[in-house]
């Protein structure tokens, strides 16, 4: 019976961790008036009838703050890229010079800022609604482990196990919340 509720609790967390992770792959697509690579993370190009990520098909960097530029691997990519980026609608206009993409970011205004600011609360707040799904479909498991035999006090300590995981995590949210907030208010 143990090692159910080890099982349970080791669920738990990689969820958790996952679901971490999921909030800080979507806080890196969100500008804060730098540039950074990631920005063009889920765009895809059509390379010879494929939809594949940039990234898989151009060398991506950031020569300066303000600045991405996007070298294909093959010259011919250069206007399917192109149209890619204004497909996705994110804001950025691709300047084309024959040779290579650039992007330049424009500086955010004050407003633009306070938007982007209830944006990143709006992404911690689903995420952390999400933990706390896990920790009760979590709990639930632990309730029916005592239908099945297991010791109320095991299952009373393997939810304040659960819960002290909840807690950790959404102190983790807090805490990738406030940095990002201080990214994008930066000017």
């Amino acid at each position: 019976m143990n090692e159910e509720v080890e099982l349970i609790l080791e669920d738990t967390k990689e969820k958790m961790q996952r679901t971490l992770r999921h909030l800080e792959g979507e806080l890196t697509k969100i500008r804060a008036g730098r540039a950074n690579v990631h920005m063009l993370d889920g765009i895809t190009a059509d390379y010879y009838g494929t939809l594949t990520p940039i990234n898989q098909i151009a060398n991506i960097n950031t020569p300066d703050p303000r600045t991405i530029a996007i070298q294909p691997w093959e010259k011919t990519m250069i206007e399917s890229i192109e149209k890619a980026i204004l497909a996705a609608n994110i804001g950025l206009t691709p300047i084309n010079n024959g040779d290579l993409i650039r992007i330049n970011i424009p500086i955010l205004t004050e407003e633009r800022r306070k938007e982007l600011v209830r944006q990143v609360k709006n992404e911690g707040e689903n995420t952390k609604v999400s933990i706390r799904n896990i920790r009760r479909d979590s709990n639930d498991h632990l309730k029916k482990l005592i239908k099945q035999g297991l010791a109320e006090d095991a299952e009373k300590n393997a939810e304040q196990s659960v819960q002290k995981l909840t807690d950790q995590y959404i102190t983790q949210i807090d805490q990738t919340i406030s940095a990002k907030e201080e990214e994008i208010m930066t000017i």
